[in-house]
């Protein structure tokens, strides 16, 4: 099957126009945080709630106060709308956190928020498995909504029953 073809039965050049990342041989990695990077592309399937995943295993931020890195597994689950993030950009935006000094529970609302901000998802859920340091592991989670009644309702259902480790999983799943 020709190239042409397969992107033909696939996404147009117009669906694709803000995906610049993806395919770049030569990616630049920023030395600092940049939400700046995340790029998004169209929803095929607006009408479908689905869910959407993303594990990032190899997560790191600094500490604000002693420069000390921060090691975390972050789940992203989202049901997107019109737009969906692009998983190259996400792992470059992710990435930026690595000289970033924050708090964990920071850093997890920031996520939440900057991709809320450029999908506008119908929900979306970020939660953070950091490592233990001086013996206490924080897990912080954040989730937004639109103003869409169930989606209001799935954000106060997710919330009122959260707990460590519920809405992410066993990565020995995973392998």
């Amino acid at each position: 099957m020709s190239k042409k073809t397969a992107k033909s039965e696939g996404r147009s050049d117009k669906e694709l126009k803000g995906v610049k990342l993806l395919g770049n041989t030569n990616t630049d990695y920023p030395e600092t945080y940049a939400p700046e990077v995340l790029e998004v592309f169209p929803n095929k399937n607006p009408d479908n709630d689905a869910w959407t995943t993303f594990i990032c295993t190899e997560f790191t931020s600094l500490c604000p106060k002693t420069g000390q890195p921060d090691f975390a597994k972050i789940y992203i689950n989202y049901i997107a709308d019109k737009e969906m993030v692009e998983s190259k950009s996400l792992k470059i935006y992710l990435f930026s956190f690595r000289n970033h000094g924050d708090f964990h529970e920071d850093c997890i609302q920031k996520i939440c928020k900057d991709l809320s901000k450029i999908m506008k998802p119908k929900y979306i859920e970020v939660l953070g498995e950091f490592t233990p340091r001086g013996g206490i592991a924080i897990f912080p989670y954040a989730s937004m909504s639109n103003s869409t009644k169930e989606y209001k309702q799935l954000k106060l259902n997710r919330m009122s029953n959260y707990a460590p480790g519920k809405f992410s999983m066993d990565l020995a799943r995973m392998y």
